[in-house]
């Protein structure tokens, strides 16, 4: 996680409002935590080890310019997990289109090849559930082992209760 500090870090149950400020809603109070899932473009496998490490920085400085906290980045060689808490400024769609394109244009800038498909996957996660979707995201090279990505998103759609007609999922 990185060392800022922001909405999503704070615990609400260590420090509770006092009851007078529970009415004043001058300010937006909010913790969205959402499971980002997208593919490189015809599921290549473009995210080699350099490009990862390259990746992985370029994603963190992109949430910081954004203010969204990056709890979690998961890759493998043809998808990246992003685990995040959103501001309530930033719409899901405007973040994984900036997470997107600005990763892929500073990759390709530093020598390398990357593109990502046109969709993605935005699953929310609640709070009692952080800690297991945390491990999921950072042990993904071993989840793959035994099943594709579009085995693992077929089933995030199913566990969601999203239905598609698509026989392929990611291009």
């Amino acid at each position: 996680m990185l060392s800022r500090t922001s909405a999503c870090d704070l615990d609400y149950r260590e420090k509770p409002l006092p009851p007078a400020k529970l009415t004043d809603m001058s300010h937006a109070y909010a913790r969205n935590y959402v499971h980002l899932i997208f593919g490189t473009r015809e599921s290549r496998k473009l995210i080699k080890p350099a490009i990862e490490i390259e990746l992985r920085k370029v994603l963190k400085v992109i949430a910081v310019q954004y203010g969204i906290d990056l709890v979690e980045i998961g890759a493998t060689e043809d998808h990246v997990h992003l685990l995040v808490c959103m501001p309530p400024k930033i719409g899901v769609a405007v973040a994984v289109r900036v997470f997107k394109a600005e990763s892929a244009k500073s990759v390709n800038e530093a020598g390398h090849f990357l593109a990502w498909q046109q969709g993605y996957g935005a699953f929310s996660v609640s709070a009692s559930n952080l800690d297991s979707v945390v491990k999921y995201v950072r042990e993904q090279t071993e989840y793959h082992r035994s099943r594709t990505f579009d085995e693992e998103f077929r089933s995030f759609l199913v566990k969601h209760g999203i239905r598609t007609r698509s026989a392929v999922v990611t291009d």
